[in-house]
């Protein structure tokens, strides 16, 4: 049996449904569109940030956009970042040097710095020496030499001083370029004093340790450096970016 063919008007007389809507083009799509397309550069521009630094990217540059919205685009998408390593349980420092016991409280109150490792395209090796401001988390250098000694890591603090003012303290491993007496005589003339980590306790040094961590996984993993002139103007770049055009951790408490 053939069916009648209705007009809209009266299927939405007897509906009791405005004739509106069935005009209306849904939004949200194109919405997501442009909006994947943002999320798909930033994910290209920034391979290791996950959906929660990418909402903060978007809302930066002005999108109206929730992070539910965005969660569930990246989840859709698979844009997932690869969790490379399992969680690791760590005990809470406690050495009179960890962070649990001298936690920074105000800018240049604790300073902590650590030695990275990387080779060249030839396979020299690549000795990079990072310092951070804990309370900040501002990367205040990243220097890059074939090898490093106790002077070279003075030199670099005292540019830093000159530069910024002394911290009162700073934090380390026991590594020797740390714990000469040329370093620690001359940071006790400084009036700075030296807050030394457990020895084969990383997490105690946990902020240094952390931005390390963010260096290798977003730079130091993905370039080759063919000569070391171009590490020191490619980590120069990438200490700029940290520190200037990237979401922020909020200060510690």
């Amino acid at each position: 049996m053939g069916g009648e063919e209705v007009s809209e008007r009266r299927a939405c007389r007897t509906l009791g449904q405005p004739r509106s809507t069935q005009r209306y083009g849904a939004k949200r799509p194109d919405m997501d569109r442009l909006l994947l397309g943002e999320m798909r550069r930033l994910a290209e521009a920034y391979p290791r940030y996950g959906s929660e630094r990418v909402h903060q990217l978007l809302v930066g540059t002005g999108w109206p956009v929730n992070f539910k919205r965005v969660h569930g685009l990246w989840r859709q998408e698979h844009l997932q970042v690869p969790q490379r390593q399992p969680k690791r349980r760590r005990l809470p420092g406690s050495s009179a040097g960890g962070i649990v016991r001298h936690r920074a409280q105000r800018p240049n109150h604790v300073w902590s710095y650590d030695f990275l490792s990387d080779r060249t395209e030839d396979g020299r090796q690549l000795k990079l020496l990072a310092v951070i401001d804990e309370y900040t988390r501002e990367c205040l250098a990243i220097e890059v030499g074939r090898t490093f000694t106790s002077r070279d890591v003075k030199l670099t603090l005292q540019y830093l001083f000159a530069l910024r003012g002394a911290p009162e303290h700073v934090r380390s491993d026991n590594g020797p370029e740390f714990i000469s007496a040329e370093i620690q005589g001359w940071l006790n003339r400084a009036s700075v004093d030296t807050l030394y980590i457990q020895k084969g306790s990383p997490w105690e040094n946990g902020y240094v340790e952390s931005f390390n961590g963010k260096l290798r996984d977003e730079l130091l993993n993905r370039e080759l450096f063919l000569s070391l002139p171009e590490a020191r103007y490619v980590l120069d770049e990438w200490r700029e970016e940290y520190n200037h055009r990237r979401p922020q951790p909020t200060p510690p408490k």
